[in-house]
């Protein structure tokens, strides 16, 4: 049975809305996905990121759409790994993946993301990394390896996905639609002609994912990939 922790945040009473907590979930080996919520649309919504903990500390995969939760996300790993965070990497440049940057650097945690993403990031005046690198990067983070891959653009340009290739885990964030939702979401930046090809570079390139993440809503199957590339075809 997977283990859960669960931290509540107190509600604000100035809120109209019920403020919802964190949620941290084991996926495999030293892999775990960590649930956010942030206002959307009027309604509170998930965003997904996950953490690696390694011998040197752990690295965490998107920064929490509610930056209220970083302290407690961070709180949480030191207190179950005894490890401390080491660096956060974003998948792209939107809010709920690259909003804590600045967060996270004043507690003096190194941040990374792809040029394109910091690139964008400076242009629509949101939080940068501190450290960029290229599309298509391979980390070694205390003996772990896990590649960083740039399949082209879909929900946006500067989408990137994560591999963990030990445990086989795919981290797509919001460039993989949850089979849990018949919507595409947010497209102002996205590329639907290219995404369906996209998809299938990202199949090619790890053809035997056993756990595929998205960045919103649950799921761990595969399926996702192309249940994605579907609904970019269909979207208008």
């Amino acid at each position: 049975m997977k283990r859960f922790i669960l931290i509540i945040i107190s509600l604000l009473p100035c809120c109209a809305f019920a403020q919802k907590g964190l949620t941290i979930q084991h996926l495999s080996g030293n892999l775990y996905t960590y649930v956010t919520w942030h206002e959307n649309d009027g309604e509170q919504y998930p965003a997904t990121g996950m953490y690696l903990v390694t011998g040197k500390g752990a690295v965490i995969i998107d920064t929490p759409w509610d930056t209220t939760q970083i302290r407690p996300l961070n709180d949480s790993i030191l207190l179950r790994h005894h490890q401390p965070v080491l660096m956060v990497i974003a998948t792209h440049h939107h809010g709920d993946r690259a909003g804590g940057f600045d967060v996270y650097k004043r507690m003096g945690i190194k941040t990374y993301s792809t040029q394109l993403t910091y690139e964008l990031c400076e242009e629509y005046k949101e939080p940068k990394a501190a450290y960029t690198f290229r599309k298509d990067t391979t980390f070694n983070i205390g003996g772990y390896k896990f590649q960083a891959f740039y399949p082209g653009k879909g929900h946006t340009k500067d989408n990137i996905v994560i591999w963990f290739g030990r445990d086989k885990v795919l981290f797509g964030g919001c460039f993989v639609k949850s089979l849990e939702t018949e919507e595409i979401g947010y497209i102002k930046e996205a590329s639907l002609a290219d995404w369906p090809a996209s998809i299938e570079r990202v199949k090619k390139a790890f053809p035997d994912a056993r756990y595929v993440i998205p960045g919103h809503l649950g799921g761990t199957n595969p399926a996702a990939l192309d249940h994605t590339s579907e609904l970019a075809k269909h979207a208008h």
